[in-house]
């Protein structure tokens, strides 16, 4: 039988390189296919196969959030994750743990080594045996100080031509970026000066994968992470990934190409294997990296948290209500990755066309009184726009747009309610988990705003804290650990299980969920507001000779008749319900 991988990597190659000068391109094909293993393998076609299910969540964190003194930070981490998480969680996203210069990992020097002060390999393996480990692919940029870009300033290889450059002279004015400096560096080299492109800033350079080297220097990187137990791969910064002068820069087809090329080699080496492209940009433009089921396995549902933050300080879910109604459910062999608070800060560019500019003025000033930072991009007539808010989401919802309340745990806890019953796989930031607060004095010792919501915990301090039942980070710990428990028990919160938004007015939010094999339905119900509200149990057609049940609570829903005569709850302010008439 005739493998048809060649051809197929093949094909990808041609639509990628076809305005460059790359040629051979049978040639090219069959050269990644042996960096990756694959001679002589069989295609295979499994597009179409869930790798997840209800069981599926992961934990978000840097390999040095957690410390102790005289073990290995990511010794610590197995630790704590073995201790607190096994039976919650079933993957681990440790950002990136290579040697780097800034950025806090995402300005990578050396991608086939893991940072010394975290540990080595032996310790990520350990780790992968225990848990879907989930790994970045840092692929648009690396470091001004990695070995390759020394290469390129002196003409030496491994680095000469691995660069992406332009000139002053080009019209660039359409280039979309993420932030304020200038976008060219000016570098000497044996050829003269060049102008290299920084996306992000001037120590992350941009690789230019025009150059078929690049692209072979990181099928081997993949074919490294593969074998030392990485799963799940983040392609962080994937939409910057293709330039072409003239044009924004983003998004553009050979970028789209590129991931479909990398989906193609890594489900054949590794048939569960996972790509999540990491695309903070407007909601529409991130879906259509899900392309036909053929590019990104997950994608990142980036307008989640600003629109949740913003429905819970407004007290109004009408954003929020209005953009589920408008997201196409996932097709198998893809799912949304959903998380609400992370290593970055909450994205703004996900908000625009859902939100106004005065609605997304108003959170932005909001989270500021509650002690955030704002990060900026820049426009094409020379301003500025918020692109970033930075702030710990414990602090993010301590109160509503009039200020801080007494609530701030229940609207907390009802934020990631909400996340861990909506289509999808839910993550969550490991100081979401442990409700960290803002930590100013690192964003002053860095002078970087996304520090902010980067705090590194004593170990011993965090296994008090804990444990002490009065502390808010027992309390946030163990109610969000109680909630993990009972979604993973529930086949109605598959990741591609039916979903439907609910219209129960504004202040109450709601959807409900079917299981795959229609066994079991869940009604997820949140009071988004401070006032009590009632739910009316005609509105959500629940039939009276059934027994209901919230799986929160355990408890049967009671039914009380009101002075309107309809039978219904009363929800207090920022409480969820999960009601079924089927508990796991």
């Amino acid at each position: 039988m005739e493998n048809l991988l060649p051809a197929k990597v093949q094909q990808h190659l041609e639509l990628i390189y076809r305005d460059t000068e790359v040629t051979d391109l049978g040639d090219l094909s069959n050269q990644l296919i042996e960096l990756m293993g694959l001679t002589d393998k069989e295609m295979i076609e499994n597009s179409s196969i869930n790798h997840w299910d209800e069981t599926h969540s992961l934990v978000i964190t840097y390999g040095d959030s957690v410390l102790q003194d005289n073990t290995k930070p990511l010794q610590t981490l197995k630790r704590f994750l073995d201790k607190y998480l096994r039976s919650s969680i079933s993957g681990v996203h440790i950002l990136p743990f290579y040697p780097f210069t800034s950025d806090d990992g995402f300005s990578v020097m050396d991608y086939s080594s893991v940072n010394e002060s975290l540990g080595d390999w032996s310790h990520i393996n350990t780790i992968a045996n225990d848990y879907a480990l989930m790994a970045d692919l840092v692929i648009n940029h690396c470091s001004a100080r990695s070995l390759w870009f020394e290469n390129f300033t002196k003409g030496r290889d491994p680095g000469r031509g691995f660069f992406f450059t332009a000139s002053p002279e080009d019209d660039l004015s359409a280039v979309v970026r993420p932030r304020t400096n200038n976008l060219l560096r000016q570098v000497e080299t044996p050829e003269g000066t060049q102008y290299v492109w920084c996306t992000f800033s001037h120590d992350q350079v941009d690789l230019n994968f025009r150059n078929p080297l690049v692209l072979k220097q990181f099928l081997s990187i993949i074919k490294q992470y593969l074998d030392n137990g990485v799963r799940i791969f983040r392609l962080d910064a994937i939409a910057f990934l293709w330039k072409e002068i003239g044009t924004n820069c983003l998004n553009l087809e050979q970028t789209h190409e590129m991931v479909r090329l990398f989906r193609t080699l890594i489900e054949q080496a590794q048939h569960d294997a996972i790509i999540i492209t990491e695309t903070n940009i407007p909601n529409r433009e991130n879906l259509a990296y899900f392309g036909n089921a053929d590019e990104a396995h997950c994608v990142y549902n980036f307008s989640l948290p600003p629109l949740l933050v913003n429905s819970l300080v407004t007290g109004s879910c009408v954003y929020l209500k209005q953009w589920m109604m408008s997201m196409p459910p996932a097709r198998n062999g893809t799912a949304y990755f959903n998380f609400v608070a992370s290593h970055d800060g909450i994205g703004l560019r996900p908000a625009e066309g859902l939100l106004s500019d005065a609605e997304i003025n108003t959170l932005v000033e909001t989270m500021q009184g509650f002690g955030g930072h704002v990060s900026w991009r820049a426009l094409d007539n020379g301003g500025s726009k918020p692109y970033e808010i930075n702030i710990a989401l414990f602090d993010a919802l301590q109160g509503t747009v009039h200020g801080p309340d007494d609530l701030g745990l229940q609207r907390f806890v009802c934020a990631h309610a909400i996340m861990l019953g909506l289509e999808g796989i839910p993550a969550l930031y490991i100081h979401s988990l442990l409700g960290t607060h803002n930590d100013h004095q690192r964003v002053e010792n860095s002078g970087h705003n996304r520090a902010i919501n980067r705090h590194q915990w004593d170990y011993n301090q965090l296994e008090a804290l804990l444990a002490d039942p009065h502390s808010s980070h027992h309390q946030t710990y163990n109610q969000l650990k109680k909630l993990l428990k009972i979604r993973r028990r529930q086949s109605a919160f598959h990741p591609n299980a039916t979903q439907f938004t609910l219209h129960l007015g504004d202040q109450l939010f709601g959807f409900w969920r079917q299981s795959l094999d229609r066994q079991q339905s869940i009604f997820c119900i949140s009071n988004i507001s401070n006032q009590v509200q009632t739910l009316s149990f005609a509105a959500i057609n629940l039939i009276d000779n059934e027994q209901w049940q919230d799986l929160i609570t355990g408890q049967p829903c009671a039914l009380e008749t009101h002075d309107s005569g309809e039978q219904g709850m009363h929800m207090q302010p920022y409480q969820t319900v999960w009601i079924t008439n089927s508990p796991a």
